[in-house]
């Protein structure tokens, strides 16, 4: 049997706790400027994750299975539909730029100023996105922590990754295989916004999901 690995997707999803802010460029720019700094973004957090536990990969690859050429993009758009039917009402917008999903949530029932645990009201949105993880389970999860830039740098690097310990930790609680979950605290060094007002400040502190297929 060959071995199996886990790539990136063409398609992977992103649990974005956070609204989007408009730059301060031409109007008719703003969506090509808004695109290309989401996939930068996203590229960076991914890369930065995904550079790193290859054997854990493989294993979780061997464990659980894998999908191959085009059942990848049929398997992550059935995943897609399912997202937004159970997302439906609740307030989050689901989008597609491109090769992404992303799901946008307020970022007001996240985290408070420094704290690690997550508000209640993030709760039915938790339960409705592992309802939909637990059914596409060819895929794994990289949560990433992030903070606002108030506080020391080391700070909030702790906390960052305390916050995406505190979501992993829902969500295995809603029986999704903690296997197929890493976490990391990025502290302030990707905010979705600048960090210059107390509102702005608010969306910054979440916490993103990836979901990448597992793939031969």
């Amino acid at each position: 049997m060959r071995a199996k690995h886990l790539g990136l997707v063409a398609l992977c999803s992103t649990l974005v706790l956070s609204g989007c802010a408009s730059m301060n460029i031409a109007p008719e720019n703003q969506n090509t400027a808004k695109g290309a700094a989401i996939g930068a973004g996203v590229g960076a957090v991914l890369g930065k994750a995904t550079g790193n536990h290859k054997n854990k990969r493989l294993a979780i690859g061997a464990a659980i299975g894998a999908l191959a050429g085009a059942a990848v993009g049929r398997y992550m758009d059935h995943q897609e539909m399912a997202l937004r039917d159970q997302l439906s009402g609740t307030g989050v917008k689901v989008h597609r730029d491109g090769d992404i999903l992303r799901l946008e949530i307020p970022s007001q029932i996240t985290f408070a100023v420094n704290q690690s645990a997550i508000q209640p009201q993030l709760y039915p949105v938790l339960n409705d996105v592992a309802k939909v993880l637990g059914e596409y389970d060819k895929t794994m999860l990289v949560i990433s922590g992030h903070t606002d830039d108030t506080g020391a740098y080391d700070y909030n690097m702790q906390l960052s990754k305390k916050r995406a310990e505190s979501v992993k930790d829902y969500l295995v609680a809603q029986r999704l295989n903690p296997i197929r979950i890493e976490t990391q605290g990025l502290g302030p060094s990707y905010p979705a916004v600048p960090n210059n007002s107390e509102s702005n400040r608010a969306m910054n502190r979440r916490v993103e999901i990836h979901i990448e297929a597992i793939t031969q």
